[in-house]
């Protein structure tokens, strides 16, 4: 494994991560009748709001304490508990999620602090449960703002509970689309599951002609509350710090047994995923599935002879990064640079193991941006690039063909319905990486074979669309 010959940096460059309370809304949003509110100015909500709604083609409500220059200096106590009381008045939630930011973390607000005296001042009347968590934008990526928010949920709605036969199902930062294909699968596979968050409806809600300002859907707290009494929990983390991880938290004080493991992308993992369903379960793993596996042989059969002219540069979430590093290495695609914008030392370990035997070292690029990704790719004779949108200067600057998926998704329709989990999923995704790398060849064959058999000849020959050396079509 090779490592960024400069890795400290002063800046960061158009950066391939965002904040850290940007993430954190996510794991709220997929708990049901839930609220988020963000303490700090309006115009980090207004950002955030934007940018969940352009991705999830969803109108995203999340509330403001709107501090001022004046609660800059004096302090935003005020203003967070009249939000909060706003908030509740207009969408009487049952949860609600407060979310620091830089200003406020930096003049020093303690928003625990002040949501347990909120709560004191309204003793006497029935208030939402209050879950803050501290999400400075400098304290690190939208990534590790999730994990920190999904934490922090378990820790504050888990009770000590009763042994019953649920397994918790902890999800990362994935597509409603892929929330839907695992509870597919848990249900063919008859799991009794409690699976968070679930932003399977919340963040991908059918068309109704009546407004909800709350859609409905999402995890049920007594659920959550009843989380340290499952079976099992099966946390996709393989990534994660235990300091960030829900599923430690569960093991270390509630016994429940943890297995981590990697996004169900591919055979392997998806193989591991359902062969501990059927351990956990003693139920078979279902011929519908089984024949969903042998599509996907099938297609990996198909496409091996084109995928293996792949080089590739991969972007994004470390789960993300990780889980398509296996299917590219199923694939026969070379992983030439695999990157995140988070600071994940477990990533660089596991990255390391999976192309231990590969021909060709990758470069793995931690707390990266994407001044730093070109600067690689230059040299590389990258043909492939997957992860989100802001991967799109690496087409636009660089002629490297993207395909998108992650987090955000915002030059293209259809970010909260991209399928990539399990057996179906994955040969969807299959086919698209196959399709843009036959695509990219059958674009620019033509001068690659001219270039290579008459290099030291003018370009005489004309081919549609392009200009000769005198000047006509």
């Amino acid at each position: 494994m090779k490592d960024d010959p400069n890795p400290v940096r002063s800046v960061a460059e158009n950066p391939c991560n965002m904040c850290m309370p940007l993430g954190a809304i996510i794991p709220f949003k997929g708990i049901e009748n839930c609220m988020v509110i963000i303490h700090g100015s309006q115009g980090c909500a207004t950002y955030m709001r934007r940018h969940m709604a352009e991705h999830f083609n969803e109108p995203v409500d999340i509330a403001s304490s709107s501090i001022t220059e004046r609660g800059t200096i004096y302090g935003g106590e005020a203003n967070l508990k009249h939000g909060l009381n706003n908030l509740i008045q207009l969408y009487q939630p049952a949860v609600v999620g407060i979310l620091s930011t830089c200003l406020a973390e930096t003049i020093g607000e303690d928003i625990v602090r002040i949501a347990g005296v909120f709560q004191e001042e309204q003793a006497g009347s029935e208030t939402p449960a209050m879950i803050p968590v501290p999400t400075p934008g400098y304290g690190g990526s939208h990534f590790e703002g999730y994990f920190l928010a999904l934490t922090g949920i378990v820790t504050a709605l888990a009770q000590p509970t009763r042994r019953h036969d649920r397994i918790n199902v902890l999800v990362p930062h994935i597509s409603p689309a892929d929330v839907r294909e695992i509870k597919r699968l848990l249900e063919l596979m008859q799991v009794q599951y409690t699976l968070l968050p679930d932003v399977s409806a919340t963040l991908d809600a059918p068309y109704t002609q009546i407004y909800r300002k709350i859609p409905a859907g999402g995890t049920v707290p007594a659920d959550i509350a009843a989380m340290p009494g499952a079976r099992a929990t099966i946390q996709f983390g393989a990534t994660v710090e235990d300091e960030l991880s829900p599923g430690k938290y569960l093991e270390i004080n509630h016994g429940v047994p943890l297995y981590n493991l990697s996004l169900p992308m591919g055979i392997v993992a998806c193989d591991r995923f359902l062969n501990l369903l059927e351990t956990l379960t003693g139920n078979e793993i279902p011929k519908q599935l089984l024949d969903e596996r042998g599509r996907l042989l099938d297609a990996m059969v198909d496409a091996h002879k084109y995928n293996r002219e792949g080089r590739a540069v991969v972007f994004g979430e470390p789960e993300m990064v990780y889980a398509l590093g296996q299917v590219l290495a199923e694939n026969g695609i070379t992983p030439v640079i695999l990157a995140t914008g988070s600071k994940s030392p477990r990533l660089k370990e596991l990255l390391l193991d999976l192309t231990a035997d590969n021909d060709e070292e990758p470069l793995i690029l931690i707390d990266s941006d994407f001044a730093q990704i070109r600067k690689h790719c230059a040299d590389k004779r990258i043909n492939l690039a997957i992860g989100n949108s802001d991967g799109r200067i690496l087409t636009e600057k660089d002629g490297i063909p993207l395909v998108r998926m992650g987090f955000p998704v915002h030059d293209r329709i259809g970010g909260q319905r991209i399928l990539t989990v399990g057996y179906t999923g994955t040969t969807q995704l299959l086919d698209l990486i196959t399709n843009t790398l036959l695509a990219n060849k059958l674009k620019h064959y033509r001068e690659n074979m001219y270039a290579k058999h008459f290099p030291f000849q003018p370009k005489t020959i004309m081919f549609k669309g392009e200009v000769s050396d005198d000047g006509q079509f």
